[in-house]
């Protein structure tokens, strides 16, 4: 069971306490906040105070870091004071290269403990880590937070998928850690080989790197070829492990003791009201080697001030992360994010993998979806597509093992549209 604040009030209280700790190092330490914010009032008497900053954007890291000798100025100590390097991934632009203190990095630790907590991992399970351990922080935290929570830690590093599947049925691993699009591509892999997941030793999944986890349909799959429940995890290189699922799986907790969340109009940055979607935009509370003061994240969220079933009383937000800000295109009037796509491709489970590909004809952009599938689902999946997007999408059947499979972040979405101007 996971211990949280006795009440919002206590909970806000040690929030600005602890902001107010970081935003006093920041300004006396660090120096890409000490040129961005000029002159600062400390202490804050409220956390509405924090809404006064300006927000931090990764274009603005980025061109730090290229400006400020690699690393750049958002490192608070000398570099000989930190233990870890991790960059980000890459996929939507230039990487990050970020370095942690022994003392952040056990901050890391404990986020990720939470998330174990939550999914009901103890001592008593065995955790393999489908994951190949290179500069991309995925996994790294969770494999030192299992071993923190005392749980014996099996991990893939360079194995191949087919020598995974039998070194964690050899070892009667209990929980799977990975992408949504891996534990697909797994299961892919062991029904050729005839390995029969469903009765297997592994009885939860938790993903990570990619929305998903939280998508009913994807779930769903997911949790039928393994026969385990699976657990969802949100986290960035830059920000740290911000939240996480629970017993109730509908949705995402945001670790309150560790961060500030808030939730704002793309266009007009302005708070957004229960009931409607934004960008998140968050502030980590215990990384003072790389602090990231109200960072936007550009994952959209669903703002809400309901209280999930299990008890847990941290922000909640409905479905998770429902998609990428910095993904989403507009083809014919009509607002298109991947992650929505392919929340309803995954409904049918004769796909085996799919891509969107846009694309411009006769001076429009347009849109398909590729799929490969034992069955023909054209018809079908072209009128879901139509009736919940709101756009004729046209639909392709390929060859089987034609598209390409992912063992960490997947690259679902080729564009092909002839750019203007």
């Amino acid at each position: 069971m996971i211990m949280h604040s006795s009440s919002p009030n206590k909970l806000h209280e040690d929030q600005l306490a602890k902001l107010n700790e970081l935003l006093s190092f920041a300004k006396n330490q660090n120096k890409f906040y000490q040129k961005k914010w000029g002159q600062i009032q400390l202490p804050l008497s409220s956390l509405q105070q924090l809404e006064e900053f300006p927000l931090t954007l990764k274009q603005e890291l980025v061109e730090d870091q290229n400006n400020n000798g690699g690393y750049g100025s958002n490192h608070s100590f000398p570099v000989e004071e930190y233990t870890r390097y991790h960059q980000t991934s890459g996929t939507s632009g230039s990487p990050l290269k970020v370095l942690d203190t022994a003392e952040s990095w056990a901050w890391w630790e404990d986020c990720w403990l939470e998330v174990y907590r939550s999914s009901g991992v103890t001592k008593k399970d065995r955790v393999f880590l489908a994951f190949s351990f290179g500069p991309f922080i995925g996994f790294w935290a969770a494999f030192e937070a299992a071993k923190k929570n005392r749980s014996l830690v099996i991990t893939g590093g360079s194995q191949s998928t087919k020598e995974r599947l039998y070194c964690m049925l050899e070892n009667n691993a209990t929980v799977l850690l990975c992408t949504p699009s891996y534990a697909l591509h797994l299961a892919e892999v062991a029904k050729d080989l005839g390995i029969d997941l469903q009765n297997s030793t592994i009885t939860k999944v938790i993903t990570a790197g990619e929305p998903g986890g939280s998508v009913p349909s994807i779930r769903r799959q997911i949790e039928t070829l393994w026969g385990a429940t699976l657990f969802d995890h949100v986290g960035m290189t830059e920000m740290g492990a911000y939240g996480y699922s629970c017993t109730e799986q509908n949705g995402i907790h945001i670790n309150e003791a560790e961060f500030i969340a808030e939730v704002l109009d793309q266009d007009t940055l302005k708070p957004v009201a229960n009931g409607e979607k934004g960008e998140l935009v968050l502030t980590n509370l215990g990384r003072f080697g790389y602090p990231l003061i109200r960072y936007r994240t550009a994952d959209v969220v669903l703002k809400s001030d309901e209280v999930c079933a299990c008890g847990n009383p941290y922000k909640f937000f409905p479905g998770g992360v429902l998609g990428r800000a910095d993904d989403m295109v507009v083809i014919r009037g009509i607002n298109i994010y991947p992650s929505s796509i392919e929340a309803i491709v995954r409904e049918f489970a004769a796909v085996k993998e799919f891509r969107v590909v846009y694309f411009t004809e006769n001076g429009m952009d347009q849109i398909k979806v590729q799929i490969e599938s034992a069955a023909d689902i054209i018809a079908e999946l072209s009128t879901l597509l139509r009736d919940r997007v709101g756009l004729r999408i046209a639909v392709e059947r390929v060859e089987a093992d034609s598209l390409p499979r992912f063992t960490m972040k997947s690259k679902r979405v080729l564009d092909e549209r002839i750019k203007r101007g």
